[in-house]
C-alpha cells in the first residue's frame, strides 16, 4: 500500500494498448513469488509479470500480484491480490485480499469458502432481481460486438449492473453475495483462478460460455447460482457460438 494514492511517484509502463504495470504490481508479485519459494519450494509459479517459472509442474500457484491496476493508479479503491494452488487439473486453493477494507477472502477444495473466516454463500437471486458484475473486453476488441450484444440482452432483464475493475474481487463478492453473478469475456487464469473456487465452495456455479468447465482454456467465465447461472447462460451463449 505504499504506493496507492501517490500516482506521481508511481513507475507506470504500459505493456500493451490499455494494459499497464506499476512498480507496487512488480514489487507485489516479487514478495509473493519470494515468500512461496522459500515455503514450498517444489511448487511452481504461473504470475501475471513473470509469467510460468516451470511449465512442466503440474502444481502450481497462479498469482496476480494486482488485479486492478488501473482502478489503483487513480486512487480507486477496487483492487486485490489474488492467489491460487493448481494441482493436476484442479484449483485446490483460493485467496484474494482486499488491502482497502482489509477483507480475506479464502477457499479450499471441498471445505468451503470464508470472508475474514466466516463462511460464504451464493445469494438465491434470479434474473430479474439480480446485482450483476462484468467486465469488459478491452483487450479482446475482436470479440467487442459479439460482448456487447450480450451485454445489451442481459441488460434488459437484470436488476442491475456494474463494471468495477477487478475479476478476482467481482468473483468474491459473488461467493459472498454481494453480488448474484458475474460474467467475462477473455480473461487470464490469474484474474479469475482464485475466485471461481470461491464462488464454487459457497455453493455456485461456474462455466464458459458454452457451460462447460473450459473456462482455463477461453477465460470465458458465468458465474451465479444454480438458477441465475442458467439464465446468464442462456442469454450470453448465444452471441458466442
Amino acid at each position: 500500500m505504499d504506493f496507492y494514492g501517490k500516482l506521481n511517484d508511481l513507475d507506470i509502463n504500459e505493456k500493451s494498448k490499455n494494459d499497464y504495470v506499476t512498480a507496487a504490481d512488480k514489487a507485489s508479485e516479487a514478495y509473493l513469488i519470494n515468500e512461496l519459494k522459500k515455503t514450498y519450494p517444489d511448487i511452481s509459479v504461473l504470475a501475471e509479470e513473470s509469467g510460468h517459472h516451470d511449465p512442466q509442474n503440474t502444481r502450481y500457484w497462479i498469482i496476480d500480484p494486482l488485479d486492478g491496476t488501473r482502478n489503483f493508479i487513480h486512487g480507486l479503491p477496487f483492487f486485490s491480490i489474488s492467489l491460487a494452488l493448481y494441482d493436476t487439473d484442479q484449483i485446490k486453493l483460493g485467496i484474494i485480499f482486499d488491502p482497502i477494507h482489509n477483507h480475506f477472502y479464502s477457499a479450499e477444495k471441498g471445505n468451503g469458502a470464508f470472508k475474514d473466516g466466516k463462511a460464504m454463500q451464493v445469494s438465491k437471486k434470479t434474473l430479474d432481481k439480480a446485482f450483476l458484475a462484468t467486465g469488459f473486453p478491452f483487450h479482446r476488441k475482436q470479440v467487442l460486438d459479439a460482448y456487447l450484444h450480450s451485454f445489451h440482452d442481459v441488460f434488459g432483464y437484470v436488476g442491475n449492473i456494474r463494471r468495477c475493475g477487478s475479476a478476482a474481487l467481482d468473483l468474491a463478492y459473488v461467493a459472498d453475495g454481494k453480488f448474484d453473478g458475474f460474467w467475462e469475456i477473455g480473461l487470464n487464469k490469474w484474474d479469475f483462478a482464485a475466485g471461481v473456487l470461491m464462488v464454487e465452495e459457497a455453493g455456485g456455479v461456474v462455466s464458459d460460455f458454452n457451460n462447460t468447465a473450459d473456462y482455463f482454456e477461453s477465460g470465458n467465465i458465468i458465474a451465479a447460482n444454480k438458477t441465475l447461472h442458467n439464465e446468464l447462460y442462456t442469454i450470453i451463449h448465444t452471441h458466442f457460438k
